[in-house]
């Protein structure tokens, strides 16, 4: 059973056709959402741009392949964070021995990242939604509290809240159940809105 509407299915015929200004407008469309999930796994921004090329190459390779068993954007940002969850722990290892080289072995290389084994800095370059409600000020606070969150409650946080993506696009995503994804959304929610609830006592 496909998922494929007529309009994404004249899609995926233009860009097996290698249409290129469907890919182009196809590419402005996603890359921006790309890559803050990318920037999730990864350490650097560099980095996650090059997981976002990796995903683009990967989709035009597959699309033959590709049977409309979820839509096109769900098997893109499926493939992406595939890539993206590699090359983080690519990145992992080649950071733990060069600091096992520098130390000779006599510095345990966890010390430098976050207590759940995520790289320190995720988001702190991920752009948020413009015309939000929120000010600048609590929007930084948001971000930051967005790279406090383990990385399940990052993620989740931030495809459904800052990308929009509903719950069963979510699950599929990340191969989770509906109960598991909502209660990483919740507990991620419920921090954010503590420091956001934290921070106007403070400031008033």
């Amino acid at each position: 059973m496909t998922t494929t509407s007529a309009g994404e299915a004249d899609l995926i015929a233009a860009l097996r056709a290698r249409d290129e200004a469907a890919f182009a407008a196809l590419v402005d469309m996603h890359s921006p959402a790309m890559l803050r999930v990318a920037r999730g796994y990864v350490a650097t921004r560099e980095i996650a741009e090059e997981v976002v090329q990796e995903a683009w190459i990967a989709l035009l390779k597959g699309l033959d392949s590709f049977e409309g068993r979820s839509s096109l954007r769900t098997w893109l940002f499926t493939v992406l964070i595939n890539i993206a969850k590699k090359r983080g722990m690519r990145e992992r290892k080649d950071f733990d021995v060069q600091i096992a080289a520098y130390t000779g072995g006599t510095v345990d290389p966890a010390r430098f990242r976050d207590s759940d084994d995520r790289w320190p800095g995720h988001w702190k370059d991920t752009e948020m939604p413009e015309g939000a409600t929120l000010g600048d000020e609590l929007m930084a606070v948001t971000r930051r509290e967005l790279e406090k969150l383990p990385e399940r409650q990052r993620v989740v946080v931030t495809l459904r809240d800052v990308l929009d993506m509903d719950s069963a696009e979510v699950c599929e995503l990340l191969d989770i159940s509906i109960a598991n994804q909502r209660v990483l959304l919740h507990r991620g929610r419920a921090a954010v809105r503590q420091a956001l609830e934290d921070y106007l006592k403070d400031t008033t």
